[in-house]
C-alpha cells in the first residue's frame, strides 16, 4: 500500500525504483516498511548499521519489507477516535 494516498499495490510490486502509479510517490521507503517505527533507533526495529535520514524516498535498506497496511496500530486508534467523535453527533 502506498504510504502517502494509501493506494494498494501487490507488496511483490515493490522493488528499489517502484513508484506509486496514483500518487508518484517513491515506494521502497522506510515510511512504507513494516520495520518502520517512529521513536525507536534510527526509527527502525531491524538492527540497520546506519540511518536512513529521508524516510520518504527510495532507499537501499536489504531490510525492507512491505508493509502489510499503512499505520499499523496508529491508524486503528486514530479510526476509532474518528467514529467516537462522528457517534457525538449522530453522524
Amino acid at each position: 500500500m502506498c504510504w502517502k494516498c494509501k493506494t494498494p499495490v501487490p507488496a511483490g510490486d515493490i522493488y528499489r525504483t517502484a513508484t506509486c502509479a496514483v500518487c508518484g510517490a517513491d515506494l521502497h521507503v522506510c515510511r512504507n516498511c513494516r520495520f518502520y517505527e517512529p521513536g525507536s533507533h534510527y526509527d527502525c526495529h531491524e538492527t540497520v548499521d546506519e540511518e536512513v535520514r529521508d524516510k520518504e524516498r527510495a532507499n537501499f535498506c536489504d531490510w525492507f519489507r512491505a508493509r502489510e497496511g499503512f499505520g499499523g496500530a496508529e491508524d486503528g486508534r486514530a479510526g476509532k477516535a474518528r467514529a467516537a467523535f462522528a457517534g457525538l453527533f449522530g453522524e
